[in-house]
């Protein structure tokens, strides 16, 4: 039976990790209300440059540009977005097994990744796949730099023909409460939709409405469409990579907030219930030693 000794060394061992807990919940705090402003920041640049993009792809032949041709999808490309560390309850997880449906709907085809993250890259290779590419470290700070590095390899592999679909699996920032997964197609852009993304039913839903045909604006390009399409094409893989990135940084943090203020509550429980159980076992020998003392007086008189 656990003596008074070691509750108290129990206690002592759950306060210390309760502190850290806490401190890591504020930690992740001030670190998501950073990547929110760049979430915010960054969707309204990702949306108003891929109207731009599906309008002028509307109005020409797709072969325009290597990236807008259209194929059947023999090869895919997947870009799996994880976190570089734990600790944030089932983010990392969640996109994991989105991944292994995404690989077991399409066993069909032949499946390349690119691994943004350390957990998800560690735990595939487990699993026996390998990477067309890997960068780690990408969750602690989100560089512009890593985006257009990581948009370029997808643009080569696309450009080459190497792959003839590109996906991104990322979990998508709702609020502190929520994060949502996320099967978004990146390549190739489809000039008949304005902007959608696959949602997790699988169903292909519009983002944000379509404009009203009469207020449509009908842009006019000066600059040949070829020239457009090679400004803004890259461009756009960039914006909507680092979108990705940070969406993906942001969920990961208010994942830990939320996993590491749960964590703090239940030490709080569980050292009530430990001093509890300690205050009973203290009592009870006070009572023994109670009685023993009794048990003498008592017989010494007698």
């Amino acid at each position: 039976m656990p003596t008074l000794l070691d509750y108290r060394r129990r206690i002592r061992s759950v306060k210390n990790t309760q502190q850290i807990t806490r401190a890591m919940k504020f930690i992740a705090a001030a670190k998501l209300r950073r990547a929110q402003e760049g979430v915010f920041a960054a969707r309204p640049y990702a949306r108003g440059i891929l109207r731009v993009l599906r309008s002028a792809a509307a109005r020409v032949e797709t072969t325009a540009h290597p990236l807008l041709e259209r194929r059947p999808e023999e090869r895919l490309l997947v870009v799996v977005v994880t976190g570089d560390r734990g600790l944030c309850g089932a983010f990392n997880t969640n996109v994991i097994r989105r991944a292994a449906e995404f690989f077991r709907e399409h066993t069909s085809q032949e499946i390349q990744i690119i691994a943004a993250g350390k957990k998800g890259r560690d735990t595939l290779r487990r699993r026996g796949r390998t990477f067309a590419a890997e960068y780690m470290n990408v969750s602690g700070k989100v560089e512009f730099a890593t985006a257009e590095e990581i948009s370029g390899r997808i643009a080569e592999m696309y450009a080459k023909r190497e792959v003839d679909g590109v996906y991104a699996i990322y979990n998508e920032f709702k609020n502190v409460m929520v994060q949502k997964l996320r099967t978004a197609k990146l390549l190739p852009i489809d000039p008949g939709v304005l902007v959608s993304e696959t949602e997790d039913s699988g169903e292909e839903k519009p983002a944000v409405a379509p404009e009203n045909p009469a207020t449509q604006v009908d842009y006019i390009y000066e600059e040949p469409i070829q020239e457009i399409f090679a400004g803004l094409l890259p461009r756009y893989l960039d914006s909507e990579v680092f979108r990705v990135l940070l969406e993906s940084v942001a969920a990961e943090n208010a994942a830990r907030m939320t996993a590491m203020d749960s964590a703090t509550r239940n030490a709080a429980k569980f050292i009530d219930r430990l001093t509890l159980d300690m205050n009973k076992i203290r009592q009870a020998s006070i009572t023994k030693e109670l009685i023993e003392i009794v048990s003498g007086a008592a017989s010494a008189t007698s």
